[in-house]
């Protein structure tokens, strides 16, 4: 079965120091629990041992009436196979590397979920390492990974520039792909949803609206997602009113900095408030609220991501929807072709489309009982 397995836990426990199995291991009760081998599998099946290990290994093609006897000895007797044996013979762990900036973010917990569940569709565990949102922990959880011959990486950077050269030195080494951010053209492959459609999504859906004074609400760092939304409001909103681009706000990605910037554009009268990430605009309609301003009748209140908390949120948060599913399994694919000995192709960037999930607090609720709103 796989499992996520924290970087907090030793080595120890992910990977068994011996490559065989031992005999007399007491269980949890107490009494001593002998594991079972390929030779017993064997006389129980009657087939020869390099017959049996042809089957539970799939090294190579047996007969479908084969199989079926092997296994279902197996699975009578117990039998579980030795995964350290099995890679020290093959030379990989069957383990990949996570290492994500903050684990706190809900959006990362939706992501590892689908992540996890592709590989393990593909026989590999995961190995999870929060990084606290900083480049040099980034660095040392990657290095920590690699140290524990780990087959290959998914990165999510802290920083586009500042998590460059880690990332380059990791490339060297094993697969990797960058997963949700980047941190340069043609340092590794790229899978991250299309951040720019997804906020020109928001700008076209209050537009139609006719929302005019709109702003935004976003995180002051250096990650491509924080980037990238920003740039697109940027380059979008002067659509709607030509003062519209200089309207913003950057913190981080908060709920506690969506609360405080709602003081620091009230004065401005905005009739939207797009923000960066759902947690974001989960502050801001706290505030609100709080203020007596009227959501969306006054204002109106976007998100990003779709994160479970937004089902919370009173009134309920237009949000833009991340397809993590498509992007775990979009990133398994690519480890898995890298892993298979497609590793000196060119890097491949791949961007997923969005979708806007219209809810109540961008339009009065019976203009959104007539909106095509997408629900879970």
């Amino acid at each position: 079965m796989s499992t996520v397995i924290t970087f907090a836990e030793t080595y120890r426990q992910a990977v068994p120091a011996r490559g065989y199995r031992s005999a007399g291991v007491p269980s949890e009760g107490g009494t001593a629990v002998t594991e079972v081998t390929l030779r017993e599998v064997a006389r129980a099946s009657g087939y020869s041992v390099a017959t049996v290990s042809r089957v539970l290994g799939g090294t190579r093609p047996v007969g479908p009436e084969i199989t079926r006897r092997v296994k279902e000895a197996a699975e009578s007797l117990g039998y579980r196979p030795n995964q350290v044996a099995r890679a020290l013979r093959s030379r990989s762990t069957g383990t990949v590397g996570l290492v994500l900036p903050q684990i706190t973010n809900p959006y990362f917990p939706s992501l590892v979920r689908e992540v996890e569940h592709a590989l393990h569709a593909e026989g590999r565990a995961l190995l999870l390492a929060d990084c606290d949102d900083d480049p040099a922990t980034e660095a040392a959880r990657i290095t920590a990974l690699l140290d524990r011959q780990v087959d290959a990486l998914l990165v999510i950077p802290v920083d586009q520039t500042q998590s460059r050269d880690a990332v380059t030195a990791a490339v060297a080494r094993v697969p990797l792909v960058l997963l949700d951010r980047g941190c340069g053209t043609g340092i590794a492959d790229l899978v991250a949803t299309d951040n720019a459609a997804g906020i020109a999504l928001v700008l076209e859906h209050l537009a139609a609206a006719g929302r005019r004074r709109v702003c935004f609400v976003g995180a002051g760092g250096c990650d491509t997602a924080a980037v990238e939304r920003l740039a697109a409001y940027e380059a979008g909103a002067g659509s709607l009113d030509p003062e519209a681009p200089g309207r913003v706000e950057l913190g981080d990605f908060s709920w506690e900095w969506g609360r405080a910037a709602v003081d620091r554009l009230l004065p401005s009268q905005p009739d939207a408030i797009v923000c960066a990430n759902d947690l974001i605009a989960v502050g801001v309609l706290q505030r609100l609220r709080q203020l007596g301003v009227d959501v969306p009748g006054e204002v109106s209140v976007t998100g990003f991501d779709d994160v479970p908390l937004v089902h919370l949120s009173d009134p309920a948060l237009t949000t833009v929807r991340q397809p993590v599913r498509e992007l775990a399994a979009e990133a398994a694919q690519l480890l898995g072709s890298r892993l298979a000995g497609r590793k000196d192709g060119p890097r491949r960037s791949v961007r997923l489309a969005p979708e806007l999930v219209v809810r109540a607090s961008s339009v009065p609720r019976s203009a959104a009982a007539r909106e095509p709103v997408r629900e879970r």
